[in-house]
């Protein structure tokens, strides 16, 4: 008779596996360092802190301790604000560890930014010169996608007036 070696192997009820074996590895190693916690705190910072707080800040990272308790909270804080967030470290603490029911976060530091700078536009650009554009629609051949490129110079024009 042949015997294998199993050493290797533990031996498990039923083949059943515990969860951790079946958790990949990248995801162990986030959830280690602590970006779950990170997660929900970005996911429901506005929830946690006051409207007023999440307008003046937000956090960065967390950097947590041993076990996943005594973790430092950064947050980016608009210039000016720092003062009012300073004295509300205090009451962000609480209601993040009040959040998951245990003490997760120690400590809240602070990294002041200036304002933020809106990327987004509302409206494109001015388009200065139609007359060229209007040329080189009139040299297209396919009628349909003629009229289309009218169609949407008419619309551009309209929202951007």
């Amino acid at each position: 008779m042949h015997s294998k070696d199993n050493s290797k192997l533990n031996n498990f009820i039923q083949g059943l596996r515990p969860f951790s074996n079946s958790i990949p590895k990248t995801l162990k190693k986030h959830l280690k360092k602590g970006g779950y916690n990170y997660s929900n705190i970005v996911d429901n910072w506005t929830k946690m802190v006051s409207k007023k707080i999440s307008d003046c800040c937000y956090p960065i990272t967390v950097k947590m301790g041993k076990e996943m308790r005594n973790g430092t909270l950064i947050l980016n804080v608009l210039h000016g604000k720092e003062l009012e967030i300073e004295y509300s470290k205090k009451e962000i603490i609480d209601k993040i560890n009040a959040f998951f029911g245990y003490n997760c976060i120690n400590q809240v530091t602070l990294k002041i930014v200036q304002e933020k700078i809106k990327t987004t536009r509302d409206k494109f650009p001015k388009i200065k010169n139609l007359s060229k554009i209007n040329e080189k629609i009139d040299n297209v051949k396919n009628n349909q996608l003629k009229s289309s490129l009218n169609n949407f110079l008419k619309a551009f024009n309209e929202r951007n007036k």
